[in-house]
């Protein structure tokens, strides 16, 4: 394979991966929260499988096994169940960018592991990061502390829950740093959170099928195939394509995702959300690039 179709490929993965939030939504109003998110991860995992093949445990580290499995699961059960929990599609949306926080978070889990060297331009990253995020939440409106709680408090569970997520994938992308040894193990944990999932879904006791439509059904199926070939596509781009690059581009995943959400869910975003994406994307890619410079 040319290196240049294979950073082509890489580059479809990030379309694929920026287009879970809205589709996810659209499968959750359709068969509900739990039973919608239930059925995604299921049928992605046999979409997984399939692609990566049951994965040999015996080859991976017993301490990578472990911890890589909690964090993977808490971390797709916290944003699957935000995004599900969400009030509407336009709060699905913002929530979203909450994850989105996880970049700047890595870098400064790995810089106190000394995996990487500190830079100054992190802080800057970072403070970007969290005045994007909070730009999103207070909206049009002027900045409080008053704004933002009142924000928060129309929905908490799902902001909790995405906040909460990019803390947890910030420690498993570290994890795996260390101690991965470029191991991939997602259709193992891909098969964990769905079994998670269906444990949740039996223990609240919700059994009531609802009548879904056949968009509903498409919608799934994409979903799957959007994480499923999304993991494939990345695999093949970082191994035979420019990964520079591909790294790159994967920090402008809010704005995409966002821009794939607005087109799926009809909704319209406000001029004060894309500056608050705009500027998750920079203080991220500011966090990447001053990390790279440095070494």
């Amino acid at each position: 394979m040319s290196h240049r179709l294979a950073t082509m490929i890489g580059l479809c993965a990030i379309l694929l991966w920026a287009s879970i939030v809205g589709l996810l939504r659209q499968v959750t109003e359709g068969f509900g929260p739990i039973l919608g998110v239930c059925l995604i991860y299921s049928l992605s995992s046999i979409v997984l499988l399939i692609l990566f093949k049951p994965p040999k445990l015996h080859l991976f580290h017993k301490t990578y096994l472990i911890w890589g499995s909690i964090l993977f699961v808490s971390y797709e059960l916290c944003l699957s169940l935000s995004l599900a929990f969400a009030q509407n599609s336009q709060q699905a949306v913002e929530v979203s960018i909450l994850n989105y926080l996880w970049p700047s978070l890595t870098v400064l889990l790995l810089i106190l592991t000394k995996e990487q060297k500190f830079h100054p331009w992190v802080i800057v990253g970072v403070l970007l990061t969290l005045l994007g995020i909070i730009q999103v939440q207070v909206g049009n409106g002027e900045f409080s502390i008053r704004q933002l709680t009142r924000n928060f408090a129309t929905n908490p569970i799902s902001y909790v829950l995405a906040f909460l997520g990019a803390f947890i994938w910030a420690a498993y992308c570290t994890v795996t740093k260390k101690i991965g040894n470029g191991q991939n193990a997602i259709a193992l944990f891909f098969c964990l959170t769905a079994v998670a999932l269906w444990l949740k879904y039996l223990w609240i006791g919700d059994f009531v099928i609802p009548e879904v439509e056949w968009h509903s059904y498409l919608y799934l199926v994409f979903s799957a195939a959007a994480f499923g070939l999304g993991y494939a596509a990345w695999n093949i781009g970082i191994l035979h394509g420019n990964i520079q690059l591909l790294t790159a581009a994967s920090y402008f995943t809010p704005i995409i995702s966002s821009l794939i959400a607005m087109q799926l869910l009809s909704i319209e975003l406000t001029w004060s959300f894309w500056q608050g994406a705009a500027l998750v994307t920079g203080g991220s890619f500011l966090c990447w690039w001053s990390t790279r410079v440095r070494a």
